[in-house]
């Protein structure tokens, strides 16, 4: 793994957006724009995980749906974050789905390695719609000053494995008839976490759904919606920046 430049103070960043049934243009001119507001970061932007991509970069910031990662860029990752790299995932990013018309919606594992490192595995969603987010008790810099808040977005329910530091949650009681996962007892589900992935660590965030008119073909070839979930809320703007920072290896968030 390349660290920031000994000299200059480069850090190189590998951003991934890509897949389906998002409007990945809307995300990817968002983030850029954050990684913008950094004169230390040099970017490459890609939609899909290549292994030479991976091996050359210092950071990774990924949004993605139904986006697997191969076995070489699989076996990259695992020598970046061996290395220390950070990689903060943002929405779909631990998604696979199997989406056909009248069908619900079926998400088939991941490869055990990626779910291994994400620390979770996205299941079913409700509608669109505003739900609480809540910050855990911890004392985490992340969220310093986060008080609970309300979003529009989709609320993610997830499967999640053991080690991972839980900064945000929400609750969810109810059925999700889109998803063949579609009954979910009361329960809390991770909105946001930390997890150590040998040298380095995941950062997970997943809220920041967004659809355009016609991000849904061939389902449909025209979406009565242009949706921007968390886009324009301002704490999710700031937990943004401030999961750019960490990956940065910024002191102030750990």
């Amino acid at each position: 793994m390349i660290q920031a430049d000994p000299v200059s103070g480069r850090i190189d960043v590998l951003l991934v957006v890509g897949g389906r049934w998002h409007d990945m243009d809307h995300a990817r001119l968002e983030l850029l724009t954050f990684l913008a507001e950094h004169e230390r970061l040099r970017v490459t932007v890609r939609d899909a995980y290549e292994a030479d991509d991976i091996r050359g970069t210092a950071m990774i910031l990924s949004y993605t749906c139904d986006v697997v990662p191969d076995d070489a860029a699989l076996e990259a990752l695992r020598a970046f974050f061996d290395a220390g790299g950070r990689w903060f995932a943002l929405h779909g990013t631990n998604s696979r789905m199997i989406v056909e018309p009248g069908k619900a919606v079926v998400c088939p594992p991941l490869p055990e390695a990626m779910r291994a490192m994400l620390g979770s595995q996205f299941a079913a969603h409700p509608a669109p719609g505003s739900f609480k987010v809540e910050p855990t008790p911890s004392d985490h810099p992340l969220i310093d000053g986060i008080e609970p808040f309300r979003v529009a977005d989709e609320q993610y329910l997830q499967h999640h494995l053991p080690g991972n530091e839980v900064l945000l949650t929400t609750r969810f009681d109810g059925q999700t008839p889109l998803f063949e996962d579609a009954h979910w007892p009361e329960q809390d589900h991770q909105v946001m976490y930390l997890r150590s992935v040998g040298q380095g660590g995941v950062l997970y965030l997943t809220l920041g759904h967004a659809r355009g008119r016609y991000d849904m073909r061939p389902i449909t070839e025209d979406y009565p919606f242009v949706e921007r979930g968390s886009w324009p809320h301002p704490v999710f703007r700031k937990l943004v920046r401030r999961g750019i920072s960490w990956a940065m290896k910024d002191p102030r968030y750990g």
